[in-house]
């Protein structure tokens, strides 16, 4: 959806909730990653939808982000010029996000005119207020090129020790996040030709942020707690505060980019980190001319802003700075959401190396929308990195979606579908006496209480957490059905049946309600199967009869044809998608052209006559047959008391420890994401519960040959290691009472046992680590956390 699908610009209301939503504008110069697409432009977009269904005024606005040096690097690569090279791109990426259903309001881009306009305006209210200065820098040079270099034109080994990364940019590290200048670098080439360049010097302007500390300090100190920024947002600020604003350039000696409107500097253009966020104001303006109605507004307009942790600095810092230093009344950040990274398998999304899977790929899997949005939310990395892999997309699909969800809206109305005597004929039971059916009770009220806590989490933009709430409601739905037995109640006891027939559909439509935000082609789907138009609404009316589900759909209504919602995704298409998807674009070019080649070749070969001796010749194999498969319980796993003889930061991943760890009569190397939530003193000489059984997977270049298992608060906020007994014995196996047996010396990835498991372990309100209702269990006694209660763990 865009630019309002044909009606006149939305514009604040009086009196309602004017809601203004960007997600940071994405490069121009290559195809969005899922990395991307999760922390900017997905996230937003379920945001804005949630607004939407409560009724509130919202726009959403975002865009290409088309000036600056990396244009010019990328129309070098591809011999055309800077604007055909965004051409290009922008088709390329709205594309993607049309496909992905992402919900702006405008799409624009930041090379036009309207850009160009609010940038000089922004700049000539800076200079008349005097937070401009002008300053001779020192500049590399490249004289085989005979031109400045701007600094992603050039690269060379990261200044900071801690990092020494041998391809930092002149303007940032992607290792380790700093900024930086081109002329720290130690060992700088130009990108160009490859030369090493040399220092010269060239006069630019600067906006002087000390001049503006005092004010953006004030500004961030209100904020950050009346807007509820996330935690890294506020982290990283405050970082930037602490080391003292410097004064920094905004001007550069590029052709491509909003010329500078004074007449000294007119042959350079506005560095990209200056005009860029500007770009959000300036497709507003492009979606409306009253756009000072959305941006200069800050009484009546709630601005909140999505990007990945990266981008912080210029939303937090930056931007609002280059606003109090005009003076005028803008609408400033209200609200900052952040994620960190999400990971591809066992390395990381690059969009420079092109490694992970690109929204262009997603199309080509005939894996269906619904499932990209659904998974990828679910991995939202809200508060550390996350793992993309195939395997754990293939888990969720069938355990959540499928056998979760998809289950539960399938079984209620196709039972409704059924003719009678089976079913209902496809209408819809009247349940008279459903307030006082016990069973039907105790459900509507915790289905009341699931819906004031999604509202509750998703108005603080807690995503991940309003998705696990809305999906506890479709679990909660199938223990209903099972807790009735519906089918045998439809023979015995009809009235009662009617009660839970209609109570469970009422269930799929306000499930439905609530997903549409994470998957909107999923809750027209439902809508389509119910016979209703695909108007989605949680009025206040609406969310008063979730704690009445038997309320939601009137008696007679006659349903549409029930039809399976998701599918399997099988074993060897995860396989084919892993292989395909393996090492970077450039490697995936080359196994293709390979492969065609290969194909061109065996055209020319006969093949008959060798297909013909292959087959005889192994006629008379038999094939060993599979063993049986035991069933998934937790004598499967191997979890053992383990000894933390070190542990030490990953050298490759800020976010990772390596710990070496005694399980018995064996050390292991294990890598655990616990950066951010233990410190690392306290990580020494720890007893932990360690899952040895897992296949050994390479985490940023280090084998991780276990599991440390931890667990982790409902709001995602604390993470706590699952401690044995001080007394209990190293090496020693934990238990779990009933669940007898041998484990496996492997688990097998492909038959998902513990990602079928580990959905049910969690710290029960004494603090004692359990499966199910089954306790960790060892001959010391029974393994517990230090103080997260009904926590989860994995």
């Amino acid at each position: 959806m865009e630019d309002g699908d044909g009606n006149a610009p939305r514009l604040p209301i009086p009196g309602m909730r004017n809601i203004l939503i960007t997600s940071a504008l994405p490069y121009v110069n290559n195809v969005p990653h899922l990395g991307n697409i999760i922390g900017c432009v997905l996230s937003a977009d379920v945001f804005a939808r949630f607004c939407r269904l409560l009724g509130y005024n919202v726009i959403y606005i975002c865009g290409t982000d088309e000036y600056g040096t990396a244009t010019e690097t990328k129309a070098l690569e591809e011999n055309c010029t800077p604007k055909e090279i965004c051409d290009k791109y922008h088709a390329i990426h709205k594309e993607v996000y049309d496909w992905f259903e992402i919900s702006f309001d405008k799409f624009g881009r930041t090379s036009t005119p309207e850009q160009t306009e609010v940038s000089q305006a922004i700049f000539k209210k800076l200079f008349e207020n005097n937070f401009l200065s002008e300053n001779t820098m020192q500049q590399l040079y490249c004289d085989t090129c005979q031109k400045f270099l701007a600094d992603r034109l050039v690269e060379g080994s990261c200044p900071h020790e801690a990092c020494n990364y041998d391809s930092a940019r002149g303007d940032q590290c992607e290792k380790c996040g700093k900024l930086l200048n081109p002329t720290e670098l130690k060992d700088p080439r130009c990108k160009v030709c490859r030369t090493t360049p040399r220092i010269r010097d060239t006069d630019h302007l600067f906006i002087e942020l000390p001049l503006l500390e005092d004010k953006l300090e004030e500004y961030i100190n209100e904020t950050s707690v009346a807007g509820s920024w996330s935690q890294n947002a506020i982290q990283t600020t405050k970082a930037w505060l602490k080391e003292g604003l410097k004064q920094r350039c905004i001007t550069r000696d590029l052709k491509w980019g909003v010329p500078v409107p004074h007449e000294k500097y007119n042959e350079k253009v506005f560095y990209v980190w200056f005009d860029a966020p500007i770009g959000y104001v300036s497709i507003t303006s492009c979606y409306t001319s009253e756009w000072e109605k959305w941006w200069k507004n800050p009484e009546n307009v709630e601005l909140y802003q999505f990007m990945g942790k990266d981008n912080v600095p210029f939303h937090t810092v930056m931007f609002p700075s280059t606003q109090l230093g005009t003076g005028e009344n803008w609408t400033m950040m209200k609200t900052i959401s952040v994620t960190e990274y999400l990971n591809y398998e066992a390395g990381k999304f690059s969009k420079s190396k092109g490694v992970g899977v690109f929204g262009n790929d997603v199309k080509d899997t005939n894996i269906p929308v619904e499932v990209w949005r659904y998974y990828l939310l679910t991995n939202r990395p809200e508060v550390s990195d996350t793992l993309f892999t195939w395997d754990d997309l293939q888990a969720k699909l069938t355990g959540e979606l499928l056998n979760n969800l998809g289950n539960f809206v399938n079984r209620v109305l196709s039972f409704i579908a059924k003719p009678e005597p089976a079913g209902y004929g496809s209408v819809i039971p009247d349940a008279p006496g459903a307030e006082s059916h016990h069973l039907t009770k105790v459900l509507a009220e915790k289905v009341g209480n699931f819906v004031n806590q999604y509202i509750e989490a998703m108005e603080k933009v807690k995503l991940k957490q309003g998705l696990k709430i809305a999906m506890s409601i479709s679990s909660e739905g199938n223990a209903y059905l099972q807790g009735n037995q519906f089918w045998k109640l439809y023979k015995e006891d009809k009235p009662s049946c009617d009660i839970v027939l209609r109570t469970a559909a009422g269930l799929v439509h306000l499930l439905a309600q609530l997903l549409e935000p994470f998957m909107p082609s999923f809750s027209r789907e439902v809508f389509k199967q119910l016979n209703l138009p695909p108007h989605f609404s949680l009025s206040a009316e609406k969310v008063s009869l979730a704690s009445k589900p038997w309320e939601i759909l009137p008696p007679g209504h006659k349903i549409g044809t029930p039809q399976p919602l998701f599918k399997e995704l099988k074993d060897e298409e995860v396989q084919q998608y892993r292989e395909k998807f393996a090492g970077s674009q450039a490697d995936r070019r080359a196994r293709d052209a390979e492969a065609a080649n290969m194909a061109e070749q065996l055209k020319k070969t006969k093949l008959s006559d060798a297909k013909k001796q292959k087959a005889s010749k192994g006629a008379g194999k038999s094939q060993p047959q599979p063993a049986a498969d035991r069933e998934i319980t937790m004598a499967r796993l191997d979890i053992r008391v383990g000894k933390i003889l070190k542990a030490e930061k990953h050298p490759n991943a800020d976010a990772l420890y390596v710990e070496e760890i005694d399980v018995g009569g064996e050390i292991r190397t294990v890598v655990s994401g616990l950066v951010k939530y233990i410190p690392l003193e306290e990580m020494q000489n720890r007893m932990v519960c360690v899952l040895c059984n897992l296949k050994p997977a390479k985490m940023r270049d280090i084998m991780s040959q276990a599991m440390v298992l931890a667990a982790t608060s409902s709001d995602g906020s604390k993470v706590e290691l699952v401690e044995p007994p001080k007394s209990s014995k190293i090496g020693e196996r934990v238990r779990f009472p009933g669940f007898e047996g041998e484990p496996d010396d492997v688990l097998n990835p492909k038959k998902k046992i513990w990602e079928t498991l580990v959905v049910d372990l969690h710290t029960d309100e004494n603090l004692v680590a359990c499966y199910k209702d089954l306790p960790f269990t060892t001959d010391a006694g029974v393994c517990k956390v230090s103080s997260i209660s009904n926590g989860t763990i994995r």
